[in-house]
């Protein structure tokens, strides 16, 4: 994987470290045969306070990993002083702060969890995926492909997309493997212009790079999954991999083992019925020389 050789200490943002974080508790919780609740009790808290923090699903304060680290027989100054500075850091707010107050709740952690990401695998039935989207193609779905309705707000919306993309850019950019449907190359989001431009950046960025597209073609669209998803991919062996879903009133993270057992077989089956990656690029080609 493409973050493989780092660390989450040096690298990661602060969602994975928290999450990392809170899988290192565990283990030394484990490994002292102290239970939940017995931690709870120790930092005034309780055992679904402990089950949260070790899941990494709360931010963690200095006091309270510095009482459980005593209570877990921790003593080592410099140990100790790891595991505070990454607190600090996982306390830290990551770039996407500033746009807190346009994301829902449930979007803030899948920001911060593909930021960490190795991999990035997405189906998508409707739309160009986010990471893939070219600045007017996005602003046409933020705006429901109505100029007049390009506020202030839609333009940071779509500012955030766009800073999202950067990950792409960067040195160990993660891989994305995305398959969509084929009904998304005939749907004119944002008109022909933008359309065309849009198949243009997918050949550009599937060309060299970190990004694999396959297409879905119409006589196997369907079949395979029901809806889109994204499945996320870590090179640290305390991040487990996660399903995101979205509906209508926020989104579902799945890390159960059954549950990423059947959206990985679910992606190799679209992986089967897509085009392969050549032929999927020369399906955009086709469809940009027709408009």
């Amino acid at each position: 994987m493409a973050t493989g050789e780092s660390t989450p200490e040096r690298e990661s943002g602060p969602t994975a470290l928290r999450i990392v974080l809170g899988a290192q508790l565990r283990r030394l919780r484990e490994a002292a045969e102290i239970s939940r609740a017995d931690a709870g009790y120790a930092i005034r808290g309780s055992e679904s306070k402990i089950s949260r923090m070790e899941l990494g699903r709360v931010g963690l304060k200095e006091r309270d990993v510095n009482d459980l680290l005593t209570m877990y027989g921790v003593n080592d100054p410099d140990e100790r002083a790891k595991f505070l500075d990454m607190v600090r850091r996982s306390n830290s707010p990551g770039w996407w702060h500033r746009f807190t107050d346009l994301m829902p709740d449930w979007f803030h952690d899948y920001v911060g969890l593909e930021e960490a990401a190795a991999r990035i695998l997405i189906y998508e039935t409707q739309f160009v995926p986010g990471l893939l989207q070219t600045e007017a193609y996005a602003t046409a779905i933020a705006s429901h492909g109505r100029p007049e309705l390009v506020t202030p707000e839609v333009r940071r919306r779509v500012s955030l997309r766009m800073q999202r993309q950067r990950i792409l850019a960067r040195p160990g950019a993660p891989r994305v493997w995305a398959v969509v449907d084929e009904s998304v190359l005939y749907r004119a989001i944002g008109g022909r212009e933008v359309l065309i431009n849009q198949l243009d950046h997918l050949l550009s960025v599937t060309k060299d790079g970190p990004v694999t597209l396959q297409i879905v073609p119409f006589p196997w669209a369907g079949y395979a999954a029901k809806g889109p998803f994204a499945m996320l991919r870590f090179g640290e062996p305390d991040l487990p991999d996660i399903v995101y879903l979205e509906h209508l009133a926020g989104a579902l993270y799945l890390d159960k083992l059954e549950e990423l057992e059947i959206y990985s077989r679910v992606f190799d089956r679209l992986t089967v019925d897509a085009e392969t990656p050549d032929r999927s690029r020369q399906m955009l080609a086709k469809r940009r020389a027709e408009l």
